[in-house]
């Protein structure tokens, strides 16, 4: 609220790469997190503005204060809006983080604002237009030579943006897996080796909340946490003054730690995987605990800078207790500051450039530079200055440079004149370099619907040697309108290249239109439509067809079912199964009626074989679960009984549980009946998933409410954190129904509740039983020793943080709840509500993650409203399922586990 934050103009006077003046350039902001140059002047993300500021009269300060965008979240000051970084597109990108954005431009008040959500931005700077973009990590965002993305969040150090998020907007009823991939070999929280000691202050409030003084999560007063916990500032070294080796190395800070870390980038499929360097220690370690690492940066002197926000406490405020708070300075460092710039030895400063009075002549030479910083700045100020003049030497330098990387840029800056020409493209689809040539078919977008030329040559493509060059044209290819030579294009990259899933989804992406035709040509293909991704991309594309209902799609579709039938081929039940037609429907009769009949008939069969395999005692679980799902397609009067008996108590659990799943594609009150009628009997996990279940209709929840007013089922068994958000459902029936059993229940506080069981801390716990517990109550969301699932928090750091922090956590679970952990409701516009964490959000859908693993992913298309519910995913109230004892137990075996 003191805004006494501001950004400083370093200048090297006399070349030797120090800093010998600083000056304010501008003050008066609260959290800047993000600067970038631009136009004479400086962008400035201070959340909930981005500024731009500008010296006009040469004194180093900035005269012109402008708020350019509002709308930046808040909610969280370690994940804030962040990392501009200038893409070869001609774009400034940055990191939107975890606290997300309503995003408008200042001034406009009747503008609709830009939802940010698990997205990042990229801003035209001449237009200030803004784009969402895949991305939605934490802090850092950095580039490679080549145009590749890399991010990072706190707890998984090194992760890849795979595909763009316009491709993706282009087909609404494709679900795509998420667009950000943790690309660590070693995995998303990998070792580190800190060589700084614990903060003084740590041991001191882990004493009090152990003592129960204050509130909060136990840290523990051993070592910290030997893995990635505060991962920052993901930058690719793009330098020349460092070995030719280190080139394209992956540096990631971490703040908690004190150290930085790098990994060495390989190629892996369409993407990278990340290799680390440095065997049990680290590029960097420092024993002082004010180090702290944020962000790098690529230098002009092909060196690498290290950002250090050089603090003694780098806790969020909330998180110390007043006692504690009085003795530390938070405010220590709030002065200082440290750039280290690491050089190689024997290195030797050249003399720093000025491209900001280079001709352009100089600038477009400059693109030839091995360093990425000179030919980024040099891109920057071609595009800013928008010089025409500079056409036919960038025209040059695209033919003829020896650097792939100089022939790269000139094709990029060329389009950002507005004098990219087919002349000068199509040599360099054919380019030596298969990354040049990726990027010449991404810029081919362009001009391809207006240049046959362009068009034929994309489409020859569809063999290049390359498997980027093949994933990019996939994508590039929806583009162009749907014709037979481009969905024969994107079908023989399917047939080559299918087994990734990525290839899979660009092609997906580029059949908004002609996904009936791309149908007919898989399922005529014996070769492919006999592969089991063959078989995927059928099963997609039927589902895509039962959903679009696009008359020309099902007439192929049908002509293509028939065929099959003919043929006898088992491909048939695949895409009428994922056709999503349930018996009796419109298209159900037109594809019986294209089969000769034989399609229902297979379907019959199907149902028939399924229930039997599915109520078969003797069959494997693993045959009778997938028989479960296979019964989805039949009437609910047709499976019922047999979904109805699999709900029995001596039914394995998995079994009941894919039961449940099945029973939720009913809309039926008849299924609410069923369900609360053996509620009594369900394990804890099973209560769980019904709930679930119940909730996701008005109906059923009114049913369920119904049932906990009459005794039929406890109140005990409906989350409180429910209860109270069901108090304020958009259902009038159900917010009255929830009010009143929310004044009549006696839901404890959940501080009364801790102090009720902090007697607990002091008994002895038994390991083994412990395990027993946590296989039974926590691995629906956590996982430890190779058990249960890993949707939650990690517990292995419950070690080190103590007996308090997990009985905190268990009883207390909304104390503090990471923005990460937080459970989003979704209603969809067929009038369920689902809700999970945010496990993945595309232009096209949102994938909910609850107990279990079990996943839910909505189509936007198919979405009225997504609201957060404040509250974490783990449920209140787990004192009703645990005693004392099987706490202690609990506990004793998370301190041992290894």
């Amino acid at each position: 609220d003191e805004k006494l934050s501001r950004v400083r103009l370093l200048v090297d006077e006399n070349g030797d790469g120090r800093y010998d003046r600083s000056t304010i350039f501008a003050d008066g902001l609260a959290w800047p997190t993000a600067v970038f140059c631009w136009a004479g002047g400086v962008l400035v993300a201070d959340a909930p503005d981005i500024f731009y500021f500008k010296d006009t009269n040469g004194d180093g300060r900035a005269e012109h204060r402008e708020v350019l965008y509002t709308g930046l979240g808040l909610s969280n000051v370690q994940g804030l809006f962040n990392s501009f970084q200038w893409g070869l597109d001609n774009r400034i990108y940055a990191a939107v983080s975890s606290s997300g954005a309503e995003l408008k431009r200042a001034g406009d008040a009747a503008g609709r604002p830009l939802s940010l959500r698990g997205r990042d931005i990229a801003i035209d700077p001449r237009t200030w237009a803004v784009a969402p973009v895949s991305g939605g990590a934490q802090h850092g965002l950095s580039f490679n030579d080549w145009g590749d993305r890399f991010v990072c969040s706190n707890s998984d150090h090194l992760q890849q943006v795979m595909y763009e998020d316009r491709y993706l907007a282009r087909n609404p009823y494709i679900a795509a897996p998420a667009p950000r991939r943790s690309i660590a070999a070693d995995g998303p929280q990998a070792d580190v080796f800190r060589t700084s000691p614990v903060e003084p202050w740590r041991i001191v409030r882990t004493r009090l909340r152990m003592q129960g003084v204050v509130k909060g999560v136990v840290e523990g007063g051993g070592r910290a946490a030997g893995y990635f916990t505060g991962a920052t500032g993901v930058t690719i070294y793009r330098g020349d003054a460092w070995p030719a080796d280190a080139q394209g190395l992956a540096i990631v800070g971490d703040v908690g730690g004190n150290l930085v870390h790098r990994k060495r980038l390989e190629p892996s499929g369409v993407g990278f995987i990340g290799r680390r360097i440095d065997e049990r220690s680290e590029f960097v370690s420092s024993s002082d605990i004010w180090f702290r690492p944020v962000q790098f940066a690529n230098a002009p002197d092909g060196t690498l800078h290290i950002l250090d926000m050089y603090r003694e406490v780098i806790e969020h405020p909330a998180s110390l207790p007043p006692i504690i708070k009085k003795h530390l300075d938070l405010t220590s460092g709030r002065d200082r500051g440290r750039i280290y710039r690491v050089v190689p030895q024997g290195f030797r400063q050249p003399p720093l450039p000025t491209l900001g009075q280079a001709t352009t002549e100089q600038l477009v030479a400059a693109l030839e530079h091995p360093a990425g910083w000179h030919r980024d700045t040099a891109s920057r100020l071609l595009y800013e200055r928008q010089d025409k003049a500079a056409a036919g030497p960038l025209a040059q330098l695209a033919a003829a440079s020896p650097r792939p990387t100089a022939r790269l840029h000139a094709l990029y800056a060329l389009d950002g004149l507005g004098a990219l020409t087919e002349e000068v493209l199509l040599p360099r689809l054919a380019d030596e370099h298969p990354r040049v040539r990726e990027h010449a078919v991404r810029l081919a977008e362009k001009l391809a619907p207006a240049s046959a030329a362009v068009r034929t040559r994309l489409l020859a493509l569809q063999d290049d040697p390359d498997l980027r060059v093949r994933y990019q044209l996939a994508f590039s290819l929806g583009e162009l309108p749907s014709t037979p030579e481009r969905n024969r294009a994107l079908v023989a990259i399917a047939r080559r290249d299918a087994a990734d899933g990525y290839v899979r989804v660009a092609v997906l992406s580029s059949l908004g239109e002609g996904a009936g035709e791309a149908l007919a040509l898989v399922a005529g293909d014996a070769a492919l439509r006999d592969t089991k991704e063959g078989q995927e991309l059928l099963a997609s594309l039927a589902a895509q067809i039962g959903k679009q209902q696009r008359p020309a799609d099902v007439a192929q579709l049908i002509a293509s079912v028939g065929a099959l039938a003919k043929a006898n081929s088992p491909v048939l039940l695949t895409i009428v199964q994922r056709l999503g037609a349930r018996a009796g429907s419109p298209l159900a009769q037109k594809i019986a009626a294209a089969t000769g009949g034989r399609a229902e008939q297979l379907m019959k069969s199907l149902r028939a074989a399924a229930i039997e395999r599915a109520t078969s005692e003797a069959a494997p679980l693993s045959t009778r679960i997938a028989a479960v799902e296979q019964l989805r397609l039949g009437s609910l009067e047709e499976v019922q009984q047999p979904l109805e008996a699999l709900l029995a108590p001596h039914v394995p659990a998995d079994l009941q549980a894919a039961a449940l799943a099945a029973l939720a594609s009913y809309n039926a009150p008849d299924v609410a009946q069923l369900i609360l009628a053996r509620f009594a009997a369900f394990s804890p996990r099973l209560k769980s998933q019904a709930t679930d279940l119940l909730l996701s209709r008005p109906g059923w929840t009114l049913a369920l409410l119904s049932a906990i007013e009459s005794g039929q089922v406890s109140v005990g068994d409906l989350d409180p954190v429910r209860l109270k958000l069901l108090a304020e459902h958009r259902d009038a029936q159900v917010r009255a129904a929830a009010a009143k059993l929310l004044a009549s229940s006696s839901v404890g506080r959940r501080g009364e509740v801790v102090e009720a069981y902090r007697d607990v801390l002091a008994m002895p716990g038994d390991a083994e039983r412990g395990k027993q517990v946590f296989a039974k109550v926590c691995a629906a969301c956590h996982r430890l020793q190779g058990v249960g699932h890993e949707i939650g928090p990690n517990l292995a750091a419950m070690k080190a943080r103590g007996p308090e922090a997990i009985l905190l956590n268990l009883l207390d679970p909304n104390r503090e709840v990471n923005p990460q952990y937080l459970s989003y409701a979704v209603l969809t516009t067929d009038g369920r509500q689902l809700t999970g964490l945010i496990a993945a959000e595309t232009a096209t859908s949102v994938t909910l993650r609850r107990a279990d693993n079990a996943t839910d992913t909505i189509l936007r298309i198919d979405i009225d409203q997504i609201r957060s519910t404040g509250m974490s995913l783990m449920p209140e109230g787990m004192e009703k399922q645990l005693d004392k004892q099987a706490i202690a137990d609990l506990i004793e075996y998370l301190k041992v586990a290894e």
